[in-house]
C-alpha cells in the first residue's frame, strides 16, 4: 500500500534535499560538550557511519566555533547548528559552513536581528528549522490557550515562520516536539495544515532507550501513516547511534524504507526445537546492512515455517536441532542448527 505524502516545498540542507517526494531523512544530535572538539568530531564519524544522513550539533558559546569547523571538515552528511538566543552564533556558524540552523526568530531579540540572520542564511543558501518546543512556548500565546496545547504550539510556529517571511526567508523547516505523544502527534497535523514547509518529526525528551522507541514508534509512525514528516530522530537518553538505527527500524516498520531486509519472526511457543531468538537476532544483525528488497522469515516451526511465512522470499523453519531453508514456499534444504545462519546467508547471496 502506497502512502500519499503530504505536499510540501523542497527544501535543500547541503547535499541533501527533504521536502517533495524526496526520501525521509534521518537525523540525530551529538551529545559529547560542545568545546570537545575531538569527542564530537569521534562521534560525528560513528553516526555518519551507522547511516544517519543530517547531523545537529550545539552552538552555546563563541568557543564552540572551532568545533563547527572541526566537525564540517570531518564529514561528508550536512551539519546543523543549534542556537539558543544568541543571533551572534548564528552568523558566525554561518560564516563557518553550516548546512543548516536550528533557532526560534522571536527568542533572538529585535527584529534588525533576525533580518541579519536570514539575510545571511539567505546569501548562503543556509535553511532554518524553526523548532517550538511544549517546554517553551511564548508567554502571551500560553496565556491565550492557558497551557502548552496542541494549538498553542501551532501558533508559536505560525509566529516564528511570520517573522523570517517578513523578510522574504521561506526556506524554512518546521518541528513541534513534546514529551507528550498525543500532543505531539496533534500538533503535527495542525501545523501540516497550515503551511507548505518541510516538517521534522521527533517526540523530545522521550526517556530511556525501550520507552523512547515505543514513544517514538507511536507518535513518529502515527505521522509517517499519515504521510506527514520529511525528516526524523529518535531522540534517547541514550548512545545517539542507536537513535539511528532505532529511526529506520521505524521506517523499515511503516514500510516506507525498502532498501532492506525485513525480517518477519514468530514469538516462540513449545513447539519450538532449536534456540530462535539467538538465531533470529544473529540473521537480522547479519543483515543488518543488506539493501535487498527482501522479506525475510525466521520461523520456529513447520507449522509457521513455508505455510504461515509463504510471503516470504526466503526463511529457515526451526526443526529438532536443525532448519529447513525454504525459498518462495519451497523447501531448498534441510541444515543442522549450527549451520542455518551461514546457509541462509549463502542464498540470499545468490538473489
Amino acid at each position: 500500500m502506497m502512502i500519499e505524502r503530504r505536499k510540501s516545498k523542497d527544501v535543500k540542507i547541503g547535499n541533501i534535499a527533504i521536502g517533495g517526494q524526496n526520501p525521509i531523512a534521518v537525523q540525530s544530535m551529538l551529545n559529547k560538550p560542545a568545546l570537545d572538539i575531538e569527542g564530537n568530531v569521534k562521534q560525528a564519524r560513528e553516526l555518519e557511519n551507522a547511516g544517519c544522513q543530517i547531523v545537529r550539533l550545539t552552538v552555546p558559546k563563541k568557543e564552540a566555533i572551532k568545533t563547527v569547523y572541526a566537525v564540517k571538515d570531518a564529514i561528508s552528511i550536512p551539519l546543523v547548528a543549534d542556537i539558543h538566543f544568541d543571533y551572534k552564533l548564528a552568523l558566525e556558524s554561518v560564516a563557518a559552513g553550516i548546512d543548516k540552523i536550528r533557532i526560534n526568530p522571536g527568542n533572538i531579540g529585535s527584529d534588525d536581528k533576525v533580518k541579519a540572520v536570514a539575510d545571511a542564511c539567505r546569501q548562503h543558501g543556509v535553511p532554518i528549522r524553526i523548532g517550538v518546543n511544549s517546554g517553551s512556548l511564548e508567554k502571551d500565546i500560553l496565556a491565550k490557550y492557558g497551557s502548552a496545547t496542541a494549538e498553542a504550539m501551532a501558533e508559536s510556529a505560525i509566529y516564528h515562520i511570520s517573522l523570517l517571511e517578513k523578510y522574504d526567508f521561506d526556506d524554512i523547516v518546521i518541528s513541534v516536539k513534546s514529551s507528550d505523544v498525543q500532543r505531539m502527534v496533534k500538533a503535527y497535523r495542525l501545523i501540516a495544515e497550515r503551511c507548505d514547509y518541510p516538517l521534522h518529526l521527533g517526540v523530545t525528551e522521550a526517556g530511556t532507550h525501550n520507552m523512547a522507541l515505543v514513544k517514538s514508534c507511536i507518535g513518529i509512525g502515527s505521522l509517517l501513516l499519515d504521510g506527514i514528516g520529511d525528516t526524523i530522530r529518535v531522540s534517547m537518553t541514550d548512545d545517539p547511534v542507536n537513535e539511528v538505527k532505532s529511526a529506520y527500524d521505524i521506517l523499515k516498520g511503516a514500510g516506507i524504507k525498502k532498501d532492506c531486509v525485513n525480517i518477519i519472526s514468530c514469538p516462540t511457543c513449545g513447539r519450538t526445537q532449536i534456540n530462535l531468538i539467538k538465531l533470529a537476532n544473529e540473521i537480522e544483525d547479519a543483515l543488518r546492512g543488506c539493501k535487498k528488497p527482501l522479506k525475510v522469515a525466521v520461523m520456529g516451526c513447520v507449522v509457521n515455517g513455508p505455510g504461515e511465512a509463504k510471503e516470504a522470499d526466503i526463511g529457515v523453519a526451526g526443526g529438532d536441532g536443525c532448519g529447513m531453508i525454504f525459498k518462495n514456499g519451497e523447501i531448498l534444504c534441510k541444515v543442522s542448527e549450527d549451520k542455518i545462519t551461514e546457509e541462509l546467508l549463502k542464498e540470499i547471496e545468490k538473489m
